[in-house]
């Protein structure tokens, strides 16, 4: 395998682009900080369109890795991998025991898990090759249901904040994206008797939510500005911008998407509306703490326990932001730079 480090106009410690031709591995690892420790993140597979468009993904999801470990406290850094690749189509065998070796060339500078696009399975092809993995179906296997967890704890504590009630019977929840992560954060809004409008660009992952928590669909490009209460992004990023903000109608965003703001200023633009804006990486760090049952030995019971805290810990985000008469995105940041300097 050829392994270049790219040089980038970033804040990060090293990027490395990694490159094995004849079986088509093309891949991106970026580590953003190993200041609280080794860099920790997931492998996102997608079809990128180039190889700069993954780069760019790869630099803004492993800053974001970077701020939640932070913000979590943990002894860990911040780290993302990207492959390039169709999902459909690519030899998973080939592609994750690249992967592998490529993790195990940085020598423990970044430990890697799942992500969108992978699987506990494809991280149990990559420990072939490398001890640097978690997320595997012989340990916590997969997180979706620890991150929905967290972000079913942090939309309580927003409505906590909003409506002075954490209790959720009745309100209108439109949530994007019915993938592991939506399907679990779905069922337990549908226990604490929320009502679903939900949408996917995949309509077979819809049809759980529809049937077993009585779910209304609507349209992908509609889901945003229907009328909901709280609107919970669940798919890729960047759903917070120019274009969708003046389309939402509900009082909160909150879900399990990573870099729901597209920039910065858009976290400004949701408090100029009266948005209340749950920081993404507050809120589905849950994924993070089972991975710690293999990184830091911690037991299941004591995972569950730090997921519930993610409760807590968007309540101090939230009423910081309103001490400080700032948006909630700086509030978080302001956190979690303290806990990295």
């Amino acid at each position: 395998m050829e392994i270049l480090e790219k040089k980038t106009n970033s804040e990060h410690e090293k990027v490395f682009i990694g490159h094995e031709p004849v079986i088509g591995y093309r891949g991106i690892i970026a580590i953003h900080s190993t200041a609280r420790g080794p860099a920790v993140g997931g492998t996102r597979l997608w079809n990128y369109t180039t190889e700069d468009e993954a780069l760019t993904d790869a630099l803004r999801l492993s800053r974001g890795m970077t701020y939640k470990n932070a913000l979590a406290a943990l002894p860990l850094g911040g780290g993302k991998a990207v492959v390039i690749g169709d999902n459909k189509s690519l030899d998973r065998e080939a592609i994750f025991t690249a992967h592998g070796r490529f993790v195990e060339a940085l020598g423990g500078d970044f430990v890697t898990a799942e992500d969108v696009g992978t699987s506990p399975s494809d991280m149990e092809i990559v420990r072939r090759e490398t001890s640097h993995v978690a997320g595997l179906l012989s340990g916590t296997g997969d997180p979706s249901p620890y991150t929905a967890r967290g972000v079913f704890r942090a939309i309580q504590a927003a409505a906590k904040h909003v409506w002075k009630s954490e209790e959720l019977s009745g309100v209108t929840v439109a949530l994007q994206g019915c993938g592991n992560v939506g399907y679990h954060l779905a069922k337990n809004l549908h226990t604490a008797g929320a009502k679903l409008i939900v949408s996917d660009i995949d309509t077979r992952k819809i049809r759980p939510l529809v049937e077993e928590f009585d779910a209304v669909v609507v349209e992908t490009e509609e889901i945003i500005g229907v009328g909901a209460d709280i609107f919970a992004p669940c798919a890729l990023g960047g759903v917070i911008n120019d274009r969708s903000i003046p389309q939402l109608r509900a009082q909160i965003v909150a879900g399990a998407a990573n870099n729901q703001l597209l920039e910065d200023r858009h976290g400004e633009m949701l408090k100029e509306r009266g948005i209340l804006y749950v920081p993404d990486y507050a809120a589905n760090s849950g994924g993070v703490f089972s991975g710690c049952v293999e990184l830091l030995g911690w037991k299941a019971e004591y995972v569950s326990k730090k997921v519930d805290e993610i409760y807590n810990t968007v309540l101090s985000i939230l009423e910081l932001a309103a001490a400080e008469n700032i948006s909630t995105s700086k509030a978080a940041d302001r956190i979690a730079e303290s806990r990295l300097r």
